[in-house]
């Protein structure tokens, strides 16, 4: 009897993280999943339960306790691991001349420590060719203004995550920019504006599956880019 391929993702009570666990989900992957909302993200997986076997918990992944947590209930063995959650910052954004310090801490421990936290735990359950997904942003590589906070986050994630794919030649090691998206996140960082013109996060899927059932290289990729779809 095959085994089920194993999957913790993070950040999956909306967005790309419930459009990634929608298809993992239909490819037969057993699912560990999070969000901060215990209501929402349950609501969220209801569909899943009828497809593959979901284990949901609520939590905020900066917490040890949890990350501890999603590493236990995955099991013995991880095959996937996709560091999708999330910390925009204060909306509308600040420049960095007006941004808090305390929530630029905020941001680099959801976005950055976090991270880092649960591959940490997870090393020992990672399967030889297990695959590390960070989930990043342009806003890692291009100065735009008011993105400070969250960009730097994100440059830091990228670099982290080079360095773990040196440190880890056993694994695959993604930072994977998904491109911009029609999500909750999105319309906080353009309160106000109307966003509808920005694809669905199910249009950046199709390149994290390239990267889950491909054979590239740790490094740097773009989700859209990846799919052959405009970036």
């Amino acid at each position: 009897m095959a085994v089920m391929p194993t999957a913790i993702v993070t950040g999956a009570s909306r967005g790309l993280g419930l459009a990634l666990a929608h298809a993992l989900a239909d490819r037969g992957w057993r699912l560990v999943v999070d969000a901060r909302d215990g209501a929402a993200l349950e609501a969220a997986v209801a569909p899943l339960r009828h497809r593959t076997h979901v284990v949901a918990i609520a939590g905020d992944v900066g917490d040890a306790w949890h990350r501890s947590g999603l590493v236990a209930a995955a099991g013995p063995r991880i095959d996937l691991l996709v560091n999708n959650a999330s910390d925009l910052g204060p909306s509308p954004l600040p420049t960095l001349g007006r941004l808090p310090l305390d929530a630029l801490e905020q941001v680099l421990r959801t976005n950055l420590v976090a991270p880092l936290g649960l591959v940490q735990t997870a090393l020992p359950q990672l399967v030889e060719g297990a695959r590390v997904i960070n989930v990043s942003s342009d806003a890692a590589v291009e100065p735009y203004e008011g993105w400070g906070g969250y960009g730097a986050s994100k440059a830091a994630l990228d670099q982290l995550s080079a360095i773990l794919a040196a440190e880890n030649p056993g694994l695959r090691v993604y930072a994977v920019d998904p491109g911009d998206m029609n999500t909750r996140m999105h319309q906080d960082a353009f309160p106000g504006e109307d966003i509808s013109d920005r694809p669905p996060p199910e249009a950046s899927v199709p390149g994290l599956l390239a990267l889950i059932d491909g054979d590239l290289p740790s490094g740097r990729y773009a989700a859209r880019a990846l799919a052959g779809a405009p970036a």
